[in-house]
């Protein structure tokens, strides 16, 4: 009876241990997930370059249909909540841009049937506009807003 409960852990062991290590090496990891991340619009240094290697383009006309909802003074700028929400019908995809950081796309959302609603948590280095833009009926729309991030919270 010690010998069956002896095999069956071993058994066990190892098929945990196999399995860690597939995923590890990233044997396992969701390839098409993973493919369609746009490596390069994260690490764009500009708007312009990021907006064209995310969206293929950079004319993005302003919008009164697209609402940003951000706190004007934003006393911790590692963690500023953002809401974008637009009106626009047809939506694709929002994203999310941050002017002044070193990386501006902050946040990429695609839609699929949902509401045109985002909420987040994203990072701002200096005073500086965010930017949200929709793409709705393969048509790139814009706002900006201007979110400003005091250094310790003095609110100045």
């Amino acid at each position: 009876m010690t010998d069956t409960k002896r095999r069956t852990l071993l058994k066990g062991t190892l098929g945990a241990g196999i399995l860690g290590v597939a995923a590890g090496a990233g044997l396992l990891a969701p390839q098409t997930v993973l493919a369609a991340w746009p490596k390069a619009a994260f690490k764009a240094k500009k708007i312009d370059s990021a907006l064209k290697d995310l969206l293929g383009s950079t004319a993005a006309t302003n919008s009164k249909d697209i609402k940003i909802k951000a706190p004007p003074i934003a006393e911790n700028g590692a963690e500023v909540g953002i809401t974008v929400s637009s009106t626009l019908s047809n939506v694709e995809s929002i994203a999310i841009l941050v002017q002044k950081n070193g990386s501006p796309l902050a946040a990429h959302f695609k839609m699929k049937s949902a509401d045109p609603f985002v909420r987040t948590r994203i990072k701002i280095a200096k005073t500086s506009n965010v930017m949200a833009v929709v793409r709705s009926g393969g048509k790139l729309f814009s706002a900006k807003r201007e979110v400003k991030v005091t250094i310790g919270g003095c609110g100045g």
